[in-house]
């Protein structure tokens, strides 16, 4: 209701503003208000459908209000690019008097689609803040947790996150003599397995999540069989999922579930629309930067009269190598005696001029090359050279699923500040969490971080 209402608002005042104040001067009258009114049925019915295939009316976890505003905008962007798509098709009726055909306003559509993305995002802005400091849990989902292990606690604490969509644990029920009368998250342990149906009996209990390590098979089955008599929904939490390193999804192969292990979402149509928008926005960038490109190459060759670019031998999309492109910030034969090494915060090897580049990034825009290309994409886990890469995939078992997805010019540890010489670890835990939950709103955030902060640094 709120999204229909916010399309509503910005509809009217959109007309207001194009029609009334004249925001932008017409060079023709203003249309009666009765053509536009053929739109809205197709607004109120658009926007709906494209925002909910969007997954925006899905409860969205710990998603952060950035990460709520980018899928709007998302969603806003493809509703109005259908939009106009079909209006583009559609030929009305003449105007009473008028030998040319009717059309609607492109500036009354893009004040209509900066308008409803504004409401739409405020409108969801004040229902979290209105959920949050109101505790409104209407119908909420009282659940009780079956172990009160890591694997427990780690659900409990993601539930307890997400209360402002109805989530309440209201205890567990652990084996463990140890656990017994204590409490956890704030939340006690009520009993043991074996009292699941007394504890169902007791206290109104929505949902069962049953968290219990792969050993206990036999009591995880005990306990499924007696909550399946009950009225409560059941979920079963598998401590296998413990040696997923990429997000686990279920697979049906005939009639029998299977986990996979490796899954990773961006496959099939999501790979699609992400190298459409690579495409896109890498040549829009070459052209916007065509001009500073040969201010840099002259200034490179006057340094010191050597090449201007510079090509090197990186890992990409399953581990296939490729040449990565840059402008040439370091001295000619840089590592002629010294092989593959790390670059160092003010590195002796770097030309005068290499040092701004290197600060300002300046030297990473021939990669944009490789986006249109293929080779890479705009955003990513940055590629290492093949050399590296074997020495840490010896110390990170998990460093070589960095390469299910193509390599970046910018990624998520990039805009959190791990990047150049910095914790191999720590840039592992975000590449891997980018590949887990890729969508093009992370994408789009990621850019907004990048162009937002600067690509300022001191890195390789």
């Amino acid at each position: 209701m709120g999204d229909l209402a916010a399309s509503l608002a910005a509809f009217f005042l959109a007309w207001f503003l194009r029609f009334e104040i004249e925001v932008v001067p017409m060079t023709k009258g203003a249309p009666e208000l009765g053509r536009y009114f053929d739109l809205l049925p197709v607004i109120l019915v658009l926007y709906p459908i494209v925002f909910y295939f969007h997954g925006l009316y899905r409860p969205r976890g710990s998603s952060s209000r950035v990460d709520e505003a980018v899928a709007v905008l998302s969603g806003v962007l493809l509703s109005t690019v259908l939009l106009s798509g079909a209006l583009a098709w559609y030929r009305p009726a003449r105007e009473p008097g008028s030998i040319e055909p009717f059309t609607f306003s492109r500036v009354f559509l893009a004040l209509f689609a900066g308008l409803v993305l504004v409401l739409m995002i405020g409108n969801r802005v004040a229902l979290r803040g209105l959920l949050r400091s109101a505790s409104l849990h209407v119908g909420a989902q009282r659940i009780l947790v079956v172990g009160a292990g890591k694997i427990g606690l780690e659900i409990s604490e993601k539930l307890l996150a997400h209360r402002d969509h109805g989530f309440e644990v209201v205890g567990f029920l652990d084996d463990d003599p140890g656990k017994q009368g204590r409490s956890f998250l704030g939340r006690p342990v009520l009993g043991t397995t074996r009292d699941v149906e007394r504890v169902l009996a007791e206290s109104p209990v929505d949902q069962v999540y049953v968290a219990l390590p792969v050993e206990a098979h036999k009591k995880m089955m005990r306990v499924v069989q007696a909550v399946g008599s009950e009225l409560v929904e059941v979920k079963l939490v598998p401590d296998i999922l413990q040696y997923a390193a990429i997000k686990a999804t279920l697979e049906d192969l005939d009639g029998t579930p299977v986990i996979n292990l490796t899954q990773v979402p961006l496959q099939g149509w999501n790979s699609l629309v992400k190298r459409l928008v690579d495409l896109a926005l890498s040549a829009a960038g070459l052209l916007v930067l065509l001009p500073l490109f040969p201010l840099l190459a002259l200034a490179i060759w006057i340094e010191d009269r050597g090449p201007i670019f510079y090509k090197q031998e990186r890992m990409g999309l399953d581990g296939r190598p490729f040449w990565i492109w840059k402008f040439r910030s370091m001295r000619v034969d840089a590592e002629a005696s010294t092989g593959p090494i790390w670059a160092v915060q003010d590195d002796p090897r770097r030309t005068r001029l290499g040092g701004l580049l290197r600060r300002w990034s300046l030297d990473e825009l021939p990669q944009l090359w490789n986006v249109l290309k293929g080779d890479m994409s705009l955003v990513g886990p940055r590629p290492e050279r093949p050399s590296f890469v074997q020495e840490f995939r010896q110390r990170l078992p998990q460093y070589m699923l960095r390469h299910k997805v193509k390599a970046g010019i910018t990624g998520w540890a990039q805009v959190h500040g791990w990047r150049g010489n910095t914790s191999i670890r720590k840039r592992l835990e975000y590449d891997l969490y980018y590949i887990e939950n890729w969508s093009l709103g992370l994408d789009f955030k990621i850019l907004w971080m990048t162009i937002r902060h600067g690509l300022r640094h001191n890195a390789h």
